[in-house]
């Protein structure tokens, strides 16, 4: 049985993701909380021990530190038999919405999230422009979940576990109520949800949290 550790802060949704896909594979970690808030994963000593491209988060197995979500996500699927693709065309519709996840909706969410919540004086020209590019993002799933119950046909994989990642946190953090504005994202949402062992983000990554100030 492998021993895993997570490197991690409490509102990061890449954490969440796989401390979510663990879980869900039966799997226990040790948490390893990070102060992101103070600046440590900026600092020559963090990228040189923990992680060179100074990104949270980092999953530690039997002392190998990976780094990057998407490719973690593949290899706990391949290793646990849990959440992969099974075929190829499954396979490529999994590797497009992990590609489109992590260039887009995480990639804009993760730092509007950020900025509007969790900095003191955010620049409102960029927020505008994240939030129109997030509505975009978001229109697009919620035409794609109109009639699919998941991201890559009828069962969930690690592309409904990518996206997600940061579409569980409180709506006050985010800026989106989307039992509201886009029903369909919610219900998709609900139905990962119910996946036996699903957990919210803030129970399942506990540990100091960034100062609000939305």
């Amino acid at each position: 049985m492998p021993n895993y550790s997570l490197h991690y802060f409490p509102e990061s949704g890449n954490s969440y993701k796989l401390a979510l896909m663990l879980t869900l594979c039966g799997q226990k970690f040790d948490g390893v909380w990070t102060d992101f808030g103070g600046g440590v994963t900026r600092t020559a000593k963090w990228r040189a021990t923990v992680n060179e491209m100074g990104e949270i988060s980092v999953l530690e197995v039997d002392g190998e530190r990976l780094t990057q979500t998407a490719p973690i996500l593949l290899k706990l699927a391949a290793q646990y038999g849990r959440f992969a693709p099974e075929n190829d065309a499954e396979r490529f519709e999994v590797l497009r919405w992990l590609f489109w996840d992590n260039h887009k909706l995480t990639g804009c969410m993760a730092t509007y999230r950020f900025m509007r919540s969790f900095t003191p004086s955010p620049d409102q020209q960029v927020l505008t422009f994240l939030r129109r590019r997030l509505d975009d993002f978001l229109r697009i799933l919620e035409q794609h979940f109109t009639d699919r119950p998941f991201a890559a046909g009828e069962r969930p994989t690690v592309a409904d576990l990518s996206m997600i990642g940061y579409l569980y946190f409180p709506k006050d953090e985010s800026g989106y109520n989307l039992a509201a504005s886009h029903p369909a994202v919610r219900r998709w949402l609900d139905r990962v949800a119910a996946l036996p062992g699903w957990v919210a983000p803030y129970d399942l990554l506990p540990g100091k949290r960034l100062q609000r100030y939305a």
